[in-house]
């Protein structure tokens, strides 16, 4: 397959590029370079196999040759980034998402959605199925992004049903690993930095919010299986109906159409994280706390049985290996 990749010099986005092209296809990298980074991909410059392009995806798109799939991750990502940029993080989730939608319907391509798991805002239900709504004030600082995204998988949706689009839909939990920007604002590009450089560790609250990490590797494989399902009869003789239920006996998304959470059940309070960082990074660095930000959320849990029983899909790398895997990485850039 010929693969585009919008964001294609971020965090996931190279990540994704490096698997790809492992599996044998051929990845065209479209990335503006706001907050994606050539040093993510040059160690790909001169594949054959890979070709980057520097563009704005809010504009009128067009890629040479032939193209079978788009993995739209195009987005600022972090809260750091899309408080910084609150108009250029709408205009990419809903102009962007608008463009490659159209380019994969005139090429007949498959389209799959990088979401996120804010669509779900401050949860009241934990963990969270794909059959939650959600509990997002859409006017909150954070609000633009959660909107972008909500957005973006409506749109997404639409032009599966109107236009008979391939599409999919991933709705990604918090991930970390190499590669990740050191100053991004995300809890463990924050902790592990601050640790090293004998920075205290900044807590926003009392520490007792709940996240979900889940290993760059981890996640990339999942979403790569989720790109390369064929038909809606493959995800037939994967999934149990019987089975597919949640706690409030509604049942899941029924086609390979609907969003997919990929990320790690294994939960821990953001309190726990910060002494597990500093527990591997031997840092003698304190804790410090600050006010919470308005509507941060209380809790962020994946319930992963969809991906269990559509992909097979589960995560491999446990926290601590990741997370050791992440501490040599900064040590090496910052």
């Amino acid at each position: 397959m010929r693969i585009l990749i919008t964001g294609g010099a971020g965090f996931l986005g190279s990540h994704l590029s490096d698997l790809l092209i492992a599996k044998g296809h051929e990845v065209v990298a479209m990335d503006n370079l706001i907050t994606g980074r050539v040093e993510n991909i040059s160690h790909l410059m001169g594949n054959p196999k890979f070709s980057f392009v520097r563009y704005n995806i809010c504009d009128y798109i067009h890629v040479d040759g032939q193209l079978d799939a788009i993995l739209h991750f195009a987005s600022p990502a972090s809260p750091q980034d899309y408080l910084e940029m609150p108009i250029a993080t709408l205009k990419v989730g809903a102009l962007g998402t608008h463009k490659v939608l159209g380019l994969a319907k005139a090429r007949g391509a498959r389209l799959l959605l990088a979401s996120t798991s804010e669509v779900y805002g401050d949860p009241l239900v934990n963990p969270q199925p794909e059959s939650y709504w959600g509990n997002v004030n859409p006017i909150s600082p954070r609000g633009v992004y959660d909107e972008a995204k909500r957005f973006a998988e409506a749109m997404t949706m639409a032009y599966h049903r109107y236009h008979g689009v391939d599409t999919r839909i991933v709705r990604i939990f918090n991930t970390y690993g190499p590669r990740m920007r050191p100053h991004d604002g995300r809890v463990v590009s924050n902790f592990v930095v601050q640790a090293l450089k004998g920075k205290p560790l900044t807590i926003f609250g009392d520490g007792s919010q709940t996240r979900s990490f889940c290993y760059a590797d981890d996640l990339v494989r999942g979403i790569t299986e989720l790109l390369l399902i064929d038909s809606d009869k493959s995800f037939a003789e994967r999934t149990n109906r019987a089975s597919f239920l949640t706690k409030s006996d509604q049942p899941l998304s029924e086609t390979m159409h609907d969003p997919v959470n990929i990320g790690n059940p294994r939960e821990l309070t953001v309190k726990q994280i910060a002494d597990l960082v500093l527990k591997l990074t031997g840092s003698n660095s304190k804790i410090e706390h600050k006010p919470l930000p308005v509507d941060d959320p209380k809790v962020r849990r994946p319930d992963i049985r969809r991906a269990k029983q559509l992909l097979g899909w589960e995560p491999k790398v446990e926290l601590e290996d990741g997370l050791r895997k992440t501490i040599e990485y900064f040590r090496q850039v910052i």
